[in-house]
């Protein structure tokens, strides 16, 4: 890197605390968390994915098709539930939660059930979310200090500093319209990739020459799940659709969005193009690895740069060796970009779960307070994690898929419960309780003593879990206790909420993915 690359990394820290300050909210502002909800689909649908497609996905996915071993464009699968999840979310889960205007996802199910069923799952989001910011700024540390030649302390107080002062005096409003900036940015960045990648392989026709035909395989129908196989189709697409479900319509750091649209409509519209936009972005992130992998093939110079043991390195090596001065700086933004996207979100969404599930619920909180002290604990929150991530080196090697794991343990359980909140009439809180205790048990034991099983499968299993044992309290153990609390969800019949233009669409999307991505498999 030159003067004009880090003119162009210190320019883009300036606006994002600049974006913070010009959206510096009063102190009577009580919708700091939500930005006011004046938010429309585009920006909110931007801000999502932005918070989704992060770093990881930006390093490790084209990594993981281009040259890690065993890898490839299986990496797709990830899609395969996202707009069947969409279809339940527009239908069901989104609707009942925007209609109980709560600023926390939890606090929806007080409403229905009652306090600890709100205070168990935002204390569960409290926990696993700290823990995967820590190591995603670890990771992103590790990537851009060598990169940037800067030591690892240096990096990661600068990352963190920055995107914790924008995210504190701008609250949503900045962390969603710099969601914006930094989506844009991420995208022209992986394009920037793939024209220099095929420019130093030869041209078009040279890599499809020497593309390794068998990566190009996507569908995996002979992988159950079961034989110690990943990435076969049916647990990506059913595990797909309960882990987005839940991701998308019961984690606090993506619920934020749905609650703060401006109405209903630009809730379905976010669901929606998220549902339509995700593929093509992941597509174009697995198409660079493909460039780059076989470049990798061609070139024993790149290849002799890349640690066998690191593959995630591939993309800073062909940064930093093969990119023009400028386009590198651009590249380093949208990398900073991707790790702060997911940072911010994150450090918001644990001070909003901390503020509304805990302070808010224990001490009264003055209107012209509130702001402070939802600066105050994002500050903590970005402090703690700041912290951890100092001591995340020994297990940062292997947990990335450790985060997703942990996710697939508990997500299937988390759903079940919303569902049970919004489906049914008579479900008290001790059998719900009970359902995702037990449910979360049973993954667990899977994860320690069932290795064979992928676990993709886990957010299934952990869904009907949690259900069956929530119906078999509800009947047997506690006999039918009547329901604590008079809240009412009002759902249109289920025909009525399936049947729609835009769940239409996202159907016929689903199709139009899995016939490309027979296609690709093929070409094997």
């Amino acid at each position: 890197m030159n003067l004009l690359d880090y003119g162009i990394v210190l320019l883009y820290f300036v606006l994002m605390i600049w974006l913070g300050f010009k959206f510096k909210k009063s102190e009577k502002d009580t919708e700091y968390f939500l930005g006011g909800k004046g938010f429309g689909w585009f920006s909110l649908c931007m801000s999502t994915m932005a918070t989704q497609l992060s770093v990881i996905s930006f390093v490790s996915a084209p990594a993981f098709v281009g040259l890690r071993a065993g890898g490839g464009m299986q990496w797709l699968t990830f899609e395969f539930g996202v707009p069947l999840a969409m279809i339940i979310l527009i239908a069901f889960i989104a609707p009942a939660l925007y209609k109980s205007s709560v600023v926390s996802a939890y606090a929806f199910l007080e409403k229905r059930f009652n306090s600890s069923s709100r205070l168990l799952l935002s204390s569960v989001f409290l926990i696993s979310r700290a823990f995967a910011t820590s190591v995603t700024v670890y990771a992103v540390s590790l990537i851009l200090m060598s990169i940037l030649k800067l030591t690892f302390m240096q990096t990661i107080l600068i990352i963190s500093v920055v995107t914790i002062v924008y995210s504190l005096e701008g609250g949503m409003k900045a962390i969603v319209y710099s969601e914006v900036a930094q989506m844009i940015i991420k995208v022209l960045g992986i394009f920037i990739i793939i024209y220099y990648g095929l420019k130093e392989i030869g041209g078009w026709d040279t890599f499809i020459q020497n593309v390794d035909t068998k990566r190009l395989e996507v569908l995996r129908f002979r992988n159950s799940g079961f034989d110690n196989q990943e990435f076969g189709f049916w647990p990506m697409l059913f595990g797909g659709i309960f882990l987005y479900c839940a991701y998308y319509g019961t984690d606090q750091s993506q619920v934020q969005r749905i609650l703060s649209a401006k109405d209903e409509k630009t809730v379905k519209k976010l669901l929606l193009f998220n549902g339509l936009f995700r593929f093509p972005i992941t597509l174009s992130y697995c198409f660079g690895g493909l460039v780059l992998g076989t470049l990798v093939s061609l070139n024993v110079d790149f290849a002799s740069k890349i640690p066998v043991e690191k593959p995630d390195l591939m993309i800073p090596v062909f940064i930093t060796n093969y990119l023009p001065h400028g386009v590198i700086g651009v590249i380093i933004v949208a990398i900073i970009a991707a790790a702060m996207s997911a940072y911010s979100s994150n450090i918001n969404s644990l001070a909003a779960v901390t503020m509304e599930d805990f302070v808010s619920k224990k001490w009264t909180v003055p209107a012209n307070k509130y702001v402070t002290f939802s600066k105050l604990s994002a500050l903590a929150w970005g402090l703690i994690t700041l912290v951890l991530a100092f001591f995340m080196g020994d297990i940062a090697k292997t947990v990335i898929e450790a985060i997703n794991k942990i996710g697939s343990v508990f997500y299937g359980p988390v759903v079940c419960m919303f569902l049970l909140a919004i489906f049914t009439k008579n479900i008290q809180a001790k059998s719900a309780n009970t359902g995702v205790v037990v449910g979360v048990l049973l993954n667990l034991i899977l994860w320690i003593f069932f290795k064979n099983i992928f676990w993709f499968w886990w957010n299934v299993i952990g869904a009907f879990t949690t259900f069956i044992v929530a119906i078999f309290c509800h009947y047997v153990v506690y006999k039918k206790v009547a329901i604590q609390n008079t809240y009412v969800i009002v759902n249109p019949s289920i025909k009525t909420a399936l049947f729609t233009k835009e769940t239409a669409i996202l159907f016929i999307y689903f199709v139009l993915i899995f016939s490309f991505c027979y296609y690709l498999t093929s070409l094997v």
